[in-house]
């Protein structure tokens, strides 16, 4: 006789938390949101998903999926996204902002310690172990993305494409980036097999129990669209841009690298198309090629700190920042500190604004509407691109690691064999991206110190 199997009722659910509570725990993610965009997502989803039940599975998948399809970091956006769909808009600005300033403050103090202190032995030492570290690193990524990006023959075609474009062409990166895009758009049209988005960050699992935002919760009153709030966001979203690059504009003139910067850095966030590593070569082109804002070895070092500190790596941007600001002593030669705090606090500014204004003003599309190719074709081709783009900033990270005076100089011999021990242990070993850069730093610190003897 066969016995049946009543399933265990589900936990009902948590309460909802309040604004304080909520707050405590979007600035402690920002504390330890180690780990780049897959540490800090699959963090997320454990605290929110199946530790807390803010959300269910199913929503904040949906959510995620629409913030790969924006420019701009998506771990950022989907704490925004989220934030403000439980405490209305001002929640998305704590959510958001909170995942962004702890790195801000922490890069601006190693920021200065760097540049102020770079040439101490010490400090030299730990950079010359971490630049092949980071060269290894920019390999690793473009192998990621393209192994989940490259899907068949149509997507590899535009990885090569990008690829001899920017290293052979020299064209610049927003052009790729369109023509992948409205190759994208073509293709979800007319060839639409060779553009379906893959699965995102994984399948759903089974349930945790009730969310307090549940697979078939009503969306919220403030959540629903409406065009009246799509404009007020839009309009707001455009003065908090306006207003400080007009005062910029007024006051320094349009030359000014602080007025540049802030142009730059607008032009960057509408750029970051498949994360940070996509657009890093779009920012060496023109903060060390076009302005000369920082060195290409002192950019190598900045990508460096953007991946010891937590947040976005697109906080990068940051040290870009403090350094121009510094070098360029814009508030005079007694001020310099100054300088590089303003210059990044004002490039973190201009760089994520555009990432709430998606939000804010998107985020009530995202909740009435479902995934459609002709929207995600365009990212899935873009996100081929950027393989090849990412490859080619490994090899000019190469390029100035093993020949660092150019190739009528010496070839760098010891940096060549940490890149290959830190390749290894990334691919072969699976360690993890800071376990490598702090083995790396201890081993140029030693490095240092024989060499001082």
């Amino acid at each position: 006789m066969s016995v049946a199997h009543t399933p265990a009722p589900l936990q009902k659910a948590p309460a909802p938390p309040g604004w304080w509570e909520a707050f405590w725990f979007w600035l402690k993610l920002g504390c330890v949101s180690f780990g780049g965009p897959a540490g800090q997502i699959a963090m997320m989803h454990q605290e929110l998903v199946e530790r807390r039940r803010w959300i269910s599975e199913k929503r904040f998948l949906h959510a995620l999926n629409y913030c790969m399809v924006l420019p701009g970091p998506e771990a950022q956006q989907l704490a925004t996204y989220i934030g403000w769909l439980m405490h209305r808009t001002w929640g998305g600005v704590v959510a958001g902002g909170l995942f962004v300033l702890p790195s801000l403050f922490m890069l601006v103090g190693l920021s200065w310690v760097y540049i102020a202190y770079g040439d101490v032995a010490w400090v030299a030492g730990i950079f010359y172990g971490i630049k092949p570290a980071v060269t290894a690193i920019v390999v690793q990524a473009a192998h990621r993305i393209g192994s989940r990006a490259l899907k068949n023959g149509a997507l590899w075609a535009i990885a090569a494409a990008s690829f001899v474009a920017i290293f052979a062409l020299q064209l610049p990166f927003p052009l790729i980036v369109l023509c992948a895009a409205a190759i994208g758009w073509a293709g979800g049209r007319w060839a639409p097999q060779w553009f379906q988005l893959g699965g995102g960050h994984g399948a759903a699992k089974a349930s945790q129990g009730l969310a307090i935002i549940d697979d078939h919760t009503p969306t919220p009153a403030h959540a629903i669209f409406g065009w009246s709030r799509l404009g007020v966001v839009a309009a707001t979203g455009a003065a908090l841009w306006a207003l400080p690059m007009g005062w910029l504009t007024l006051q320094f003139g349009w030359d000014h690298t602080l007025t540049q910067m802030g142009w730059f850095f607008t032009k960057a966030a509408l750029l970051t198309f498949g994360g940070a590593y996509a657009v890093l070569p779009y920012v060496f082109q023109g903060a060390v090629g076009h302005y000369g804002w920082l060195t290409p070895t002192q950019m190598m070092d900045g990508l460096a700190l953007g991946e010891t500190t937590p947040g976005p790596l697109i906080m990068v941007v940051a040290f870009v920042g403090f350094v121009g600001g510094y070098v360029k002593a814009v508030f005079g030669p007694d001020q310099l500190f100054l300088a590089g705090a303003v210059a990044a606090t004002l490039v973190t500014w201009f760089t994520f604004l555009p990432s709430f204004v998606f939000i804010l003003a998107g985020g009530p599309l995202v909740e009435t509407t479902h995934n459609k190719l002709s929207f995600t074709a365009p990212l899935t081709a873009t996100t081929a691109a950027v393989v090849g783009v990412i490859l080619n900033l490994a090899l000019f990270f190469g390029y100035h690691l093993l020949w660092p005076q150019g190739f009528a100089g010496p070839f760098d011999a010891v940096s060549a064999a940490i890149a290959i021990a830190a390749g290894v242990a990334l691919f072969k070993y699976q360690l993890s991206v800071m376990q490598v850069l702090a083995a790396c730093a201890l081993l140029g610190l030693a490095l240092s110190a024989v060499r001082a003897l």
